[in-house]
């Protein structure tokens, strides 16, 4: 893997409106990012503007950024045995669908959802939800499942579970459903990425394959194997280190997989993150 060929980028701020993203994201040498479409922590949806997705579109196209995300509202809760919070995170699901196929982004990057009661009927839940999102809003982009650091009752810890939702969804759907492994979140659910790496990869392979990774979330940990807490640290100073994300930038198996930073942002977002992507960049090699 070369860094020309890199897809790698940030989490991006739509502050001002989603076509600011995009300069952001030229100005840290991003050819990957992610954004909000809306407030995440809100229920209230927005329609994207023709005006607006031409203006993204064209800022866009003066960037070197070739695969875009978006990451769905984090009140969404598809697996929820309560009737109204279910019915109205699926219609905030097929909101945000429609939203990135107006924009044009590749993919959308969602949680699966917290069961609450029984798991397997919260799988069943979550894949059905699922399956009637993505059939309400057909359209290019992929919805990508992301691995969860397994709190409380959260679904997608484990690889396997993954894999059950996937099962489950409608097959006339479930071609535009793949996976964003965050290295944060299967750290803390338990996978050691550590000092197995290559075993772990070996595990997603067989469990899900490696066809269906299609985004990676490069985020260290501020705790422990297998804590269950989602904390993220910067880039080789938390308890992952350099040795993962050495692996990850130097695995050609991953050479077509978009590589986004969470990181936290300090004072100055556009500093620290193009110092973290110069970081994984000089990994490779």
């Amino acid at each position: 893997m070369t860094v020309d060929d890199l897809l790698l980028g940030a989490h991006i701020s739509t502050a001002g409106g989603v076509p600011a993203a995009p300069g952001r994201a030229k100005a840290i040498g991003a050819t990957a990012m992610q954004i909000f479409t809306k407030m995440a922590n809100q229920w209230r949806e927005r329609e994207c503007e023709p005006e607006e997705c031409v203006a993204f579109r064209d800022g866009i196209a003066d960037t070197l950024v070739r695969a875009i995300s978006a990451h769905d509202s984090y009140l969404i809760n598809l697996a929820s045995p309560k009737d109204d919070l279910r019915e109205r995170s699926l219609q905030s699901f097929t909101a945000e669908l429609r939203r990135c196929s107006a924009l044009g982004l590749d993919y959308l990057v969602s949680h699966p959802g917290n069961y609450m009661d029984d798991r397997e009927s919260g799988v069943a839940r979550n894949a059905d939800s699922i399956s009637a999102g993505l059939a309400a809003a057909p359209g290019q982009t992929l919805l990508l499942l992301e691995t969860t650091a397994g709190s409380g009752t959260a679904l997608g810890a484990t690889f396997e579970e993954l894999r059950d939702i996937i099962d489950r969804i409608a097959p006339e759907v479930r071609g535009r459903v793949g996976i964003c492994m965050d290295t944060c979140h299967v750290y803390a659910a338990g996978y050691d990425i550590v000092k197995d790496y290559d075993g772990v990869m070996r595990h997603f392979d067989d469990t899900l394959g490696l066809s269906r990774l299609r985004m990676m979330h490069l985020n260290d940990s501020r705790h422990g194997l297998g804590t269950r807490k989602d904390r993220h640290a910067l880039i080789a100073e938390g308890e992952l280190g350099e040795d993962p994300f050495r692996h990850v930038m130097n695995d050609s198996r991953l050479a077509k997989v978009a590589k986004v930073i969470e990181t936290p942002k300090g004072n100055d977002a556009e500093a620290t993150d193009r110092s973290m992507l110069e970081r994984l960049r000089s990994y490779i090699d």
